[in-house]
């Protein structure tokens, strides 16, 4: 086999990147070059190692695609990679230090798919959400620069917010997949059943209980803008990048929270004006505030 060069792999994270259409991506054009880079090859090791369990190869089962990138992960620490990302993630955990584990407790993560649809507590999705989303905000400290534990809190924080927020926008999509990530206990709490999700039955006790886990979101927005408001000025502004995320996560979650919002209806978005005003506000915000 060929490898590709670091060049060549970084390039395919970053072309991988760019067609995502993802919310992070207008957020990543405000960092540095090199930063700009690293978060390129993370997004897009999450994104393949995701597509291992959502969209695997025609034929493959996600178990063995899943361990392929456990193995992969840890060719990549040991200098000896082969898929095009680990070529260039190898690169980058070297150069920032990036601890192994957070990748680690990422694939676990996207494994809990394989074995769970349902989740009983809050407790228990909390887990999954630490894994899938906390972790690659800690991982991202290590670009932006920050670590402190106050940092963390924000990062953890911030990832539970976001990855609720997701969960809450693509109820619908989920549920065509058999999933339903919605606490069982809260779905019993306000009279709502199984077949009503699956089945895409719109009606009040749902959006009832959707209110109810957005203000679950809404506190983990808050516990992160607490623990940012606590950093150094420096840290603050090193952190830029992420709290152009939030802004815009944020207002993803205000219009999912609209009493007009269709749970199954389309995707919540923002357009792509709406991002940059927000991300362009944000930059200019933390350079002279």
């Amino acid at each position: 086999m060929t490898l590709l060069s670091t060049e060549k792999a970084q390039a395919y994270c970053t072309t991988l990147t760019k067609k995502s259409g993802s919310n992070f991506y207008y957020s990543f054009l405000f960092l540095s070059r090199k930063r700009r880079a690293a978060m390129y090859t993370i997004y897009a090791f999450c994104k393949e190692v995701d597509n291992a369990v959502d969209d695997p190869p025609t034929g493959s089962n996600p178990s063995t695609e899943l361990q392929r990138w456990w193995d992969e992960l840890q060719a990549a620490y040991e200098g000896t990679p082969t898929f095009p990302v680990t070529i260039s993630l190898a690169h980058h955990v070297r150069r920032l230090s990036i601890p192994r584990a957070y990748f680690e407790e990422l694939i676990k993560g996207v494994g809990m798919d394989l074995s769970a649809s349902r989740y009983a507590s809050m407790q228990d999705l909390s887990l999954y959400c630490y894994r899938v989303a906390s972790v690659v905000g800690l991982i991202c400290l290590h670009i932006f620069g920050p670590t402190s534990a106050r940092a963390q809190d924000y990062a953890v924080s911030l990832g539970m917010a976001f990855q609720l927020t997701n969960i809450l926008r693509d109820i619908g999509t989920d549920a065509a997949q058999g999933r339903i990530y919605l606490p069982q206990e809260d779905l019993q709490q306000f009279g709502c059943t199984e077949t009503m999700i699956l089945q895409q039955q719109e009606n009040e006790a749902l959006h009832t209980l959707l209110h109810f886990e957005a203000a679950k979101a809404y506190e983990y927005y808050g516990k992160a803008q607490t623990a940012f408001e606590a950093l150094p000025a420096q840290d603050r502004r090193a952190l830029a990048v992420s709290e152009i995320m939030r802004s815009v996560y944020f207002r993803i979650l205000k219009k999912i929270d609209n009493p007009a919002h269709r749970i199954f209806g389309p995707r919540v978005r923002l357009s792509t004006t709406h991002r940059l005003t927000l991300a362009a506000g944000v930059w200019l915000h933390s350079r002279f505030s």
